[in-house]
């Protein structure tokens, strides 16, 4: 888990770097390539085999449209605008859009006022983020984007635990299937980015690498493990220290302004998330009392004496 944040939580450093030479589409569709080949490297080197069959590779593209293609463009489109670590910040949504969906599906029962109350704490926090009350600003639609880009995780992970892991395929076989999945998805779509190649100078080169390698492909192979241990609500908990990560690597690589208000809206969302996963304790059994005996037998587990 503390792996993947690290990871996880640096995508928003790298795409940043990255969208100084590529186009937002180009971005995500470099990511993925670079990230479905690392794995499949790594299955060829374990011996893994990529899943067979229609009624594997039409759900693999069910999920990886929701978790990787769709989320992956709205964070490049959404960090024209925003910075890497308020986008951190607010990717830290997701699993309040976990719990949303759970209770939805019906997966999620019994919402306790603790946990409805960290719901309505979360959102808080964002809206802290988004600052209506001063207009657009600096948010806008790129804030926007990553807002909606943290529901499509939830979305994805959903899916994943209801269709994809737990039948018998090996993680690292699904998780190289679904991003040769989302490849070829965001490929599709490359014709109509209506911008040529941008100069790709060597940091943004090097940014691509980094994010498609480390940032996607290992990142997501670790995902799809905990999703298979923990479940998809678990998995999405490791949004709680992204925004960590995201804003000291923002602020000290980037150069970024450390907005007090995005801070203290970070604040809310991390104490409204803890509040939801909050468990219900666990009933503790009644202590009997002592035993009653009839008159003239004795208690066959008093201590005898002579």
């Amino acid at each position: 888990m503390g792996v993947l944040a690290l990871l996880w939580g640096s995508t928003f450093l790298w795409i940043e770097l990255a969208l100084r030479a590529l186009s937002p589409l180009q971005v995500t569709v470099a990511r993925c390539l670079l990230g479905a080949g690392t794995l499949l490297v790594l299955c060829l080197a374990t011996g893994r085999r990529l899943p067979r069959g229609r009624a594997v590779w039409g759900p693999v593209f069910v999920a990886a449209f929701w978790c990787n293609a769709l989320p992956f463009a709205l964070f490049s489109l959404g960090q024209r605008t925003v910075g890497s670590g308020l986008a951190g910040v607010l990717n830290a949504t997701t699993p309040l859009w976990s719990l949303l969906l759970g209770l939805a599906l019906g997966t999620e029962r019994g919402l306790r006022p603790v946990r409805a109350g960290g719901l309505l704490l979360g959102f808080a926090g964002v809206v802290v983020i988004f600052a209506p009350w001063q207009g657009a600003g600096q948010i806008g639609w790129g804030a926007l984007a990553i807002v909606a880009a943290a529901a499509s995780y939830a979305v994805g992970f959903a899916y994943m635990g209801r269709h994809l892991v737990g039948r018998g395929h090996a993680t690292l076989s699904l998780s190289s299937a679904q991003l040769v999945a989302a490849t070829v998805l965001t490929g599709l779509s490359l014709p109509f980015d209506g911008r040529p190649p941008a100069h790709i100078a060597p940091a943004g080169l090097i940014a691509v690498v980094v994010l498609g390698i480390f940032a996607t492909g290992i990142t997501f192979h670790l995902t799809y493990r905990i999703i298979a241990d923990e479940g998809a609500t678990n998995a999405a908990t490791v949004g709680y220290l992204l925004p960590v990560v995201s804003l000291v690597l923002g602020f000290v690589v980037l150069d970024e302004p450390f907005s007090p208000r995005a801070a203290a809206g970070m604040v809310i969302v991390l104490v409204g998330v803890g509040m939801t996963r909050r468990k219900r304790p666990p009933q503790v059994p009644l202590a009997r009392g002592p035993r009653r005996t009839r008159p003239g037998l004795a208690d066959p587990l008093a201590p005898r004496t002579k």
